[in-house]
């Protein structure tokens, strides 16, 4: 993608989804930054299901750090790795509540140090909760920055440092919620629905996915140089040149 391609590709994810947010579920700044510790290795439908009976009972640090380890894992065993994330939530509402006054941390740094938080999950806090042009760089929107050519990188710090600088400013707030979401629906990791996306015409991949029950463009290929080649039969059938007089012996 040129600079110009990227801009249309952006304006059609904003016409499409003017209005982006994260599909997890939260009531404040604090519930989703433990939604988004919770979230790591685990869909957002299954922390959804966990954190819909955790946060009416404990929906504070205070609360959540009250029910300890032992009190939180019921709540949150049906997620992936909830051991550990028990013992990071709890070792994070004792921080927030002693370094931060109970409050979540607007800034980066402070953040990080949280038990459990890297730079994904204060990217996410940072643009969600805060508006700030941060963008977090989960396994969709690493595919569809690579994919499309939005941003590319081998890693996912390198694909954040492309998209921030190819990203125009107008677009940098939601574009985290676009990538993430067209990755989730549209642009797929096994079997993207190029047919479905309203910027295939922009994206720089190459094997296209055509409509169900329509060969790809690999496939097209492959059956055209199928058809120009001869087959062994024919070339058996094929009658042998004589040679010339000149060449008899």
């Amino acid at each position: 993608m040129n600079p110009g391609t990227r801009a249309e590709a952006l304006r059609r994810l904003a016409e499409a989804m003017p209005a982006p947010t994260t599909e997890l579920e939260y009531d404040n700044v604090f519930q989703l930054l433990i939604a988004v510790i919770l979230s790591a290795q685990a869909t957002d439908v299954s922390v959804n299901a966990a954190t819909r009976k955790l946060f009416p009972v404990a929906g504070t640090p205070a609360a959540i750090l009250a029910l300890g380890v032992d009190g939180l894992t019921p709540f949150i065993q049906t997620i992936g790795l909830y051991r550990s994330k028990a013992k990071n939530v709890i070792a994070t509402c004792r921080q927030i509540l002693e370094e931060h006054a109970g409050e979540v941390p607007r800034d980066r740094a402070a953040l990080e140090a949280l038990p459990g938080v890297g730079r994904k999950t204060a990217n996410v806090v940072l643009n969600t909760a805060f508006g700030e042009p941060a963008i977090a760089v989960d396994t969709h929107v690493f595919r569809v920055a690579n994919r499309t050519g939005l941003g590319k990188g081998r890693t996912p710090l390198a694909v954040e440092r492309a998209l921030l600088k190819n990203i125009p400013a107008q677009f940098k707030v939601d574009a985290h919620h676009w990538l993430i979401l067209h990755g989730r629906y549209t642009c797929q990791a096994r079997k993207p629905r190029c047919w479905t996306c309203l910027i295939q015409d922009l994206c720089d991949y190459r094997h296209k996915t055509p409509p169900p029950g329509e060969p790809s463009l690999v496939a097209k290929r492959a059956t055209g140089k199928a058809a120009q080649r001869p087959s062994l039969k024919a070339a058996a059938k094929s009658p042998r040149r004589k040679p010339s007089a000149q060449h008899k012996v």
